[in-house]
């Protein structure tokens, strides 16, 4: 049999580690080697067991005595040194661990918990325009809630009854379960960690206290909010349970799909379609923008896909300085329903042209000799 590691070394604490230091020790340990928390590794269980080994000897003051003089032997019964029972700080510690384990926090022992807890946090999608998020707005929503049901006051009692304290746990709200050498404290299955119970519940509220019903509130958008920005309404979730505080409702914003512009943070995009004529003569076009018509000049010969940037004529986010630009990008058009005449226009207009291809032509004429040289290689 392989002898026994020192207990001190199992924890990795010095030999004058205080009781604190001990506890947080084995915490440690035993949240990251519980078997529950490490089901594909066998070595986790055994680890675990020699963490919680140690522990117990040496937060009880008279087992971790005759460790520090005589060893091991000093606290093997089968040697005839060691002492029953298990320690105190063994099972508190061992305790909260099971807590941390299993999703729960386990009060202190004697007094129970208070058993207040702070209400809800709840969420709403709020769908509003790109106008409205540039400029700001103000709108109402109206929310489902859990509020204090009226009938009974909050108690969950029926009228003319009370409610009254929990008989398994005393009104602590935990109870403890002795298994042996463990003392497990938990939340008391028959009132819920309350430590009352109602004996007739209310009939709206079935014994609740509270009851679902709907709320409309204010809600200021500032300006320049973009898309997933949350706004915190403080104390607007859920109430809080016996005399908690409420939660909080967070607005989260979603911008609608919008018929012309496209929103990149505080830029804005959008499609600019112009004539072949504008496109190879230039022009002057107009340009819708959040502020109104915009008029902007189109040089001669400019390309499909070209962008033109005005700026200021974006958006002023909520956390910028100064406004963002508007980015247009020109996409030339292919004119359809052609009359028999503007055919002919076309026509003629592409035998000219081919005659100096490399003239009026150059990207093309500069693809088709790359074509040309794919094939040729």
């Amino acid at each position: 049999m392989a002898a026994k590691k020192d207990f001190y070394e199992v924890l990795g604490v010095n030999r004058d580690a205080s009781d604190d230091e001990l506890k947080k020790a084995y915490r440690k340990l035993a949240m990251k080697y519980h078997p529950d928390r490490n089901p594909d590794n066998p070595k986790a269980e055994e680890q675990f067991k020699e963490a919680k080994e140690a522990y117990e000897i040496l937060s009880d003051g008279q087992k971790r005595a005759a460790y520090d003089q005589y060893g091991h032997a000093g606290v093997d019964p089968q040697a005839g040194g060691g002492f029953g029972g298990g320690g105190a700080g063994f099972a508190d510690a061992f305790s909260d661990i099971f807590g941390d384990i299993f999703g729960g926090r386990g009060g202190g022992g004697g007094g129970g918990r208070s058993n207040v807890y702070r209400g809800a946090d709840l969420r709403y999608n709020l769908e509003i325009s790109l106008e409205e998020a540039a400029r700001g707005t103000e709108t109402k929503i109206r929310i489902p809630t859990m509020e204090e049901c009226v009938t009974c006051d909050g108690t969950g009692a029926k009228k003319g009854t009370e409610v009254k304290t929990c008989p398994t746990c005393n009104g602590h709200g935990q109870v403890r379960m002795q298994q042996g050498f463990f003392s497990i404290q938990q939340t008391c299955p028959k009132c819920h960690g309350t430590g009352k119970y109602v004996p007739t519940p209310c009939p709206d509220c079935h014994g609740a206290g509270r009851k679902k019903t709907h709320k409309t509130l204010s809600v200021k958008i500032p300006a320049g909010i973009d898309e997933g920005d949350r706004i915190r309404l403080s104390g607007e979730g859920e109430h809080g349970v016996n005399g908690g505080p409420s939660g909080d409702l967070y607005v989260q914003v979603h911008l609608k799909e919008h018929s012309v512009f496209q929103r990149d943070h505080d830029d804005l995009h959008c499609e600019m379609p112009i004539s072949i004529s504008v496109a190879a003569l230039g022009g002057e076009i107009e340009i819708p923008t959040l502020d109104g018509i915009a008029r902007l000049k189109i040089p001669a010969e400019t390309q499909s896909g070209k962008v033109f940037r005005l700026r200021g004529k974006g958006i002023k986010g909520i956390r910028s300085i100064s406004h963002g630009d508007l980015l247009c990008h020109v996409v030339v058009e292919t004119p359809v329903n052609l009359t028999a005449r503007q055919k002919e226009l076309l026509e003629e207009f592409e035998s000219i042209s081919q005659g100096d291809a490399g003239v009026h032509n150059p990207k093309a004429q500069s693809w088709m000799d790359k074509v040309k040289d794919f094939f040729a290689s």
